[in-house]
């Protein structure tokens, strides 16, 4: 079995839509098996403190699972061109993440032993997954599988050296992590309780928080309880994570009740153009757009509804959002800096949040170098703006009430740099303006708006001034609230 080549010894494609990969991409079953393979990555030190310190997976999970959701479309494609340049984003991507943990250990995104055992979690939950269904794989499919995510993390590392070439070897590599390796950090906790419990609305539901609140509170406690059960029991008695009465007979009939959806005609479910429905803006241009406006108000309809019968949600829900420019557009200093500025969303504004704005513009836009460490570097520019006049005790961080008792522009010199060259980025023809094709590439979810001259296209100045009164004026935006407000 080799990892250098797309296909095994009987000449099965590794990668495409033939694969085994391919062959699960819709599967409804992932839904469960990717929480507890993330959970599973979350519990170990290094991998934990990069998630705590640098994912915007609490105040942002739903851009996120849209972005990994991508990601692993274009690894596990079939294209030996895409699968390259995917790589090298995301080695970048994590060549960016080193720094301590809450005990003060160190952590490096680049660590090849732990970038092993992210893939590691994602095969072992896929079989996983297989087998609390009902449908357990063979050996022979484990052994392709195995040999596709092995592939896989060559094309991130340059070889799968950190993982064991047979599958046989695989087993006890597993289990000597869980039992020697894993702990009960903090971004483990945060999956399995703080996200579900706060699990914030998809942009579908962003009308409808009583009848949002109402399933997430019935479905989050239920979520949890899966999760836990389906993990190592090894991993659970270190941990120490209680596990609720029936959970595991919960946990297999959520798993059989997955795996039976699979046998729904084939189409029937598409995971591109669910996470997509869940993300798409009503007022987007994108054709699919109509549908998800209908989907909208029926929910908003039911939402209305609940709270008539319900005591859940307090207050009226509300109507569509004010238009950007108008003053009621406006946002509050705390809203502003809850929703746009504190992208890890852990109450403080610092790098991390900056660099989160930086990578998600760079996905957007699918930045090579230098244009992606140009826009990262005008960013840490900001950075070292904000901090000097902002950090008023000295801790490294700005606070919410430090930012609220500040100056409220903040477009300085450095937020002025940021906006330039976000639109030299988006000007890919380095015409001197954006056209329409450059401005959907960057607003994918935010379109019904005119570009702002006669011809068509969208210059300099303007983009500018709507970037800095976005970013400094608290301004709602149709355009960058999908693209850095919207959970």
């Amino acid at each position: 079995m080799t990892t250098g080549t797309t296909t095994t010894a009987d000449e099965t494609p590794l990668f495409g839509p033939e694969s085994q990969f391919g062959a699960f991409f819709d599967d409804p079953r992932w839904a469960l098996a990717i929480v507890r393979a993330t959970v599973l990555e979350a519990a170990h030190p290094q991998i934990g403190g990069a998630l705590v310190d640098n994912s915007t997976f609490v105040a942002h999970p739903w851009r996120r699972l849209r972005n990994t959701f991508l990601s692993m479309r274009r690894m596990f494609g079939n294209d030996p061109a895409v699968r390259e340049r995917e790589a090298a984003r995301l080695n970048r991507l994590h060549a960016r993440m080193s720094g301590t943990d809450s005990r003060g250990r160190s952590y490096d995104a680049m660590d090849r032993a732990t970038r092993a055992w992210v893939v590691a979690t994602l095969f072992e939950s896929a079989v996983t997954m297989c087998r609390l269904s009902g449908q357990p794989l063979d050996q022979d499919t484990m052994e392709r599988m195995y040999a596709e995510y092995r592939t896989f993390l060559a094309a991130l590392d340059g070889d799968a050296t950190e993982l064991p070439e047979e599958l046989n070897d695989f087993w006890p590599y597993f289990d000597r992590v869980v039992e020697n390796e894993l702990e009960n950090t903090e971004a483990a906790r945060v999956i399995l309780y703080r996200l579900f419990d706060h699990l914030p609305a998809p942009a579908l539901l962003n009308g409808a928080p009583t009848l949002w609140a109402a399933g997430r509170a019935v479905a989050g406690p239920i979520l949890g309880a899966i999760t836990v059960a389906s993990l190592p029991e090894p991993y659970r008695r270190r941990a120490g994570l209680p596990e609720m009465p029936g959970a595991a007979a919960l946990m297999q009939g959520a798993y059989l009740a997955a795996g039976l959806a699979r046998f729904l005609p084939q189409g029937w479910i598409n995971a591109e153009s669910i996470i997509e429905a869940l993300s798409l803006s009503p007022d987007s241009d994108d054709p699919r757009a109509r549908t998800v406006a209908a989907l909208a108000a029926r929910m908003k309809r039911a939402s209305a509804l609940l709270r008539l019968i319900t005591p859940l949600g307090g207050g009226a829900d509300p109507g569509p959002a004010p238009s950007a420019g108008t003053g009621e557009g406006r946002r509050s200093a705390e809203e502003f800096f809850r929703k746009v500025l504190d992208q890890t969303g852990d109450g403080y504004l610092d790098w991390p949040d900056l660099a989160a704005m930086a990578r998600e513009l760079s996905t957007r836009l699918d930045l090579d170098e230098p244009e992606e460490s140009r826009l990262y570097d005008a960013f840490a520019a900001w950075w070292r703006e904000l901090q000097a006049a902002l950090d008023t005790d000295g801790d490294g961080r700005v606070s919410a009430e430090e930012y609220a008792g500040a100056v409220p522009s903040l477009s300085g010199p450095a937020l002025i740099r940021v906006a330039e060259v976000l639109f030299e980025a988006t000007d890919k023809d380095n015409s001197g303006s954006i056209d329409a094709d450059e401005y959907r590439a960057l607003f994918r979810t935010a379109f019904h708006r005119d570009l702002t001259t006669t011809d068509g296209t969208y210059g300099r100045s303007a983009f500018v001034g709507d970037f800095l009164s976005f970013m400094s004026g608290r301004r709602t935006s149709s355009q960058y609230d999908p693209l850095l407000a919207d959970a």
